[in-house]
C-alpha cells in the first residue's frame, strides 16, 4: 500500500505514517480536546489502528476518561509536547490533523461533542453536528 499520510511533532523527534484511507475526519469539541489544544476543538483524522506506524521516536502516552472507550489513550511528544494521537484502541487511532505534514488533507465530515462547544466557536453549519458521539444508523 502507498503511504497516504505522514506527519510528526513540532521538533521532529516523533514521525509517523499511515497507509489506509481514514475511517472518519471530524472536529471534536469535548472539554478534553479544548484543554489539550488550547483551542475550541481538535481536528481528528481517525484511522484504522493497524494503518498507523510510528517511524521515529517514542511518544509518551496518558489516558483521560471517555464515555465510549472507558479510557481515551492519548499521545504526545516528550520533547516538545506536541499533541499527536488520541482515541487509540485496537480498532482505531485518532491523529491530530495539525500534526500532518500536509494538514490540507484534512476534510472534516462532522462536528462531535457540540454539547461542550464554546459560544465563541464558529461551527460550520454545512457539516452534521452531534451533541456527543456520531449517532449510529
Amino acid at each position: 500500500m502507498a503511504t497516504l499520510f505522514t506527519g510528526g511533532c513540532a521538533c521532529g523527534a516523533i514521525r509517523y505514517e499511515c497507509n489506509a484511507e481514514p475511517i472518519a475526519m471530524f472536529y471534536c469539541h469535548c472539554r478534553d480536546c479544548q484543554r489539550l489544544t488550547g483551542g475550541p476543538y481538535t481536528p481528528v483524522v481517525y484511522m484504522p489502528a493497524k494503518a498507523v506506524k510510528i517511524t521515529k521516536g517514542e511518544p509518551h502516552y496518558y489516558s483521560t476518561p471517555s464515555a465510549a472507550l472507558g479510557d481515551n489513550k492519548r499521545a504526545f511528544c516528550p520533547d516538545c509536547g506536541s499533541r499527536l494521537f488520541g482515541g487509540i484502541t485496537e480498532d482505531g487511532h485518532g491523529i491530530a490533523a495539525s500534526s500532518l505534514d500536509d494538514p490540507s488533507l484534512f476534510k472534516p465530515q462532522m462536528h462531535i461533542f457540540t454539547s461542550d462547544a464554546q459560544p465563541w466557536d464558529h461551527i460550520d453549519p454545512k457539516l452534521p453536528t452531534f451533541e456527543k458521539y456520531q449517532e449510529s444508523n
